[in-house]
C-alpha cells in the first residue's frame, strides 16, 4: 500500500475536515468579563441572573389605571400622582384612580391597564378620560415574561456576538466562562519571499512581495485573534529549529509553502523530525493540494497543532477559509463543518479531476441566490479577491450547466 499523502492516497475535502474535528481537542477555559468576550465560545452555559423584566412595568408613556375589566371610551379617572422610570411607586391605585407613568417605570399596585398618552384627554388638573376603548392588561410588561432567573440564555459552545452580549448584559451576567484563545504562530517559508518592508524599488530580482503574511494576519484579526509572524529560509536546520522553538508554547503553528515534495520543501520533514504525528498530508483539491495537518503531544499533556498550507496565495486563502476556520472552531469547543450555502450557477463549467474552490460573486436575482465565476482563478493570482464574496465548491469529475445548484462559502 502506498504511503499516506501519495497521489494514489489523496484524501477528500470532507475527510480532511473530519480528521481535523476528530484529532483536535478544545483548549482549556477561562473566565472573562462579559465586555471582553466578543467572538469567544462559551465553555459553560450562561444563565439569567434576574427575572426579565425584574418587575411589572409600563410599555408606553401614559397613565396607569385601575378598573374591573376592559374600559369603555370616555370613562373618567382621578389622577393621584406620577411615577417615573427608576422610581419605586409608593401609592396603590384604587378603583377609578390613575397615575401618570413613563416607559419602563414600575406599575403601581392595583394597576389593571396602562393607557398610552395618545388616547387620554385631560379634563382638569386632577381628572382624565379615555378617547377610545381599552382592553384589560393593555401595555403592561409582566415581570419575568421574557426570562426567569436561572433560565439558560446561551448554550455551551455558542459564539458570543454583539447581540448575545447585549442579551446577557440585560440579564445581569457580568462574566462568562469561555474557551481560551489559542496562541498562534505563522511561519512564511521561501527564499523568494521579499523581506518585510520591501518596495517596488528595493525588491531584488527573482523575489516576490509577501501577500501571505498580511492576508493571514488580517484574516485572524477579523476572527479576533492576534498572531506572531515568522519568516524562515529554505534550509532544513532553520525550519526545524523554528518549528521546535514554536512548538514549546504555541497551540497552533500555521505554515505557508515548503509542504510539497520539492528539494527545498522542508516543512513536513522538519515537522516530523520534531516529534509531530502526521494526521494527513495532501488533499484532493484545487488549489491547495499540498496540505499537512500534524499534532505534537507535549509532556504536560497539552498539544501543539501544525497546519501546513501550500505557498501560493490563493491556496492559502482557501486553506484559511475552510481548514483553519474549522481548526479554530474545534479549539474553541465547537466541532463543525464549514457553513455551506446553496446557490444557482449562472454558467457552464468543465470538469476537473480534483475538487475545486472557485472565487465567485454571489447575488440575488429575482429572489434566487446565484453565483458567477470570476476570471484569473490560478493559485498564484489574488486580484479577483477585491470583488469576490464567496468560494464555490465544484465537485471532481463533474460537468456543470447553467442553473445547476452548487455549494458556496461566504468570504
Amino acid at each position: 500500500m502506498t504511503a499516506c499523502g501519495s497521489e494514489l492516497d489523496l484524501i477528500s475535502v470532507d475527510q480532511a475536515i473530519e480528521l481535523i474535528n476528530i484529532h483536535t481537542r478544545p483548549l482549556e477555559s477561562e473566565v472573562l468579563p462579559l465586555a471582553e468576550s466578543l467572538n469567544r465560545y462559551l465553555a459553560e452555559s450562561a444563565e439569567s441572573q434576574i427575572d426579565l423584566p425584574a418587575f411589572s412595568q409600563s410599555a408606553v408613556d401614559g397613565y396607569a389605571l385601575c378598573a374591573h375589566a376592559s374600559i369603555a371610551a370616555h370613562t373618567c379617572f382621578e389622577l393621584i400622582g406620577e411615577v417615573r422610570a427608576g422610581q419605586v411607586p409608593t401609592q396603590t391605585l384604587a378603583l377609578g384612580q390613575a397615575m401618570r407613568i413613563f416607559t419602563g417605570a414600575e406599575i403601581p399596585k392595583g394597576t389593571t391597564s396602562v393607557a398610552r398618552q395618545e388616547i387620554v384627554e385631560c379634563i382638569d388638573a386632577n381628572h382624565i378620560a379615555l378617547s377610545t376603548d381599552l382592553k384589560l392588561h393593555a401595555d403592561i410588561r409582566d415581570a419575568a415574561e421574557e426570562l426567569k432567573c436561572g433560565q439558560c440564555i446561551a448554550e455551551t459552545g455558542q459564539q458570543l456576538n454583539v447581540g448575545s452580549i447585549a442579551a446577557l448584559s440585560m440579564a445581569g451576567v457580568a462574566e462568562v466562562e469561555v474557551y481560551r484563545y489559542p496562541k498562534i504562530a505563522v511561519v512564511i517559508s521561501g527564499d523568494e519571499v521579499a523581506a518585510v518592508g520591501a518596495t517596488a524599488k528595493t525588491v531584488t530580482a527573482g523575489q516576490i512581495f509577501d501577500a501571505n503574511a498580511p492576508m493571514i494576519r488580517a484574516w485572524f484579526l477579523q476572527q479576533g485573534h492576534e498572531v506572531e509572524i515568522y519568516h524562515v529560509s529554505d534550509q532544513m536546520e532553520a525550519v526545524s529549529d523554528l518549528i521546535q522553538q514554536l512548538s514549546l508554547a504555541h497551540d497552533l503553528i500555521l505554515t505557508t509553502g515548503g509542504v510539497s515534495v520539492g528539494d527545498y520543501d522542508f516543512i513536513r520533514p522538519a515537522t516530523l523530525a520534531q516529534g509531530f504525528e502526521q494526521v494527513f498530508w495532501k488533499v484532493k483539491q484545487k488549489p491547495g493540494k499540498p496540505m499537512l495537518f500534524a499534532l505534537k503531544k507535549r509532556p504536560d499533556r497539552t498539544r501543539c497543532y501544525l497546519l501546513g498550507l501550500a505557498g501560493n496565495p490563493a491556496a492559502v486563502f482557501v486553506g484559511m477559509q475552510i481548514y483553519t476556520a474549522t481548526l479554530l472552531a474545534v479549539l474553541q469547543g465547537t466541532m463543525q463543518t464549514p457553513p455551506w450555502f446553496s446557490a444557482q450557477l449562472k454558467h457552464d463549467l468543465d470538469l476537473d479531476a480534483r475538487e475545486r474552490f472557485l472565487r465567485m460573486t454571489a447575488k440575488f436575482d429575482q429572489a434566487t441566490l446565484t453565483v458567477n465565476r470570476l476570471a484569473k482563478q490560478q493559485s498564484h493570482m489574488l486580484s479577483n479577491l477585491t470583488t469576490a464574496n464567496c468560494l464555490v465548491r465544484i465537485a471532481a469529475g463533474q460537468r456543470y450547466a447553467a442553473g445547476d445548484v452548487v455549494q458556496g462559502l461566504w468570504i
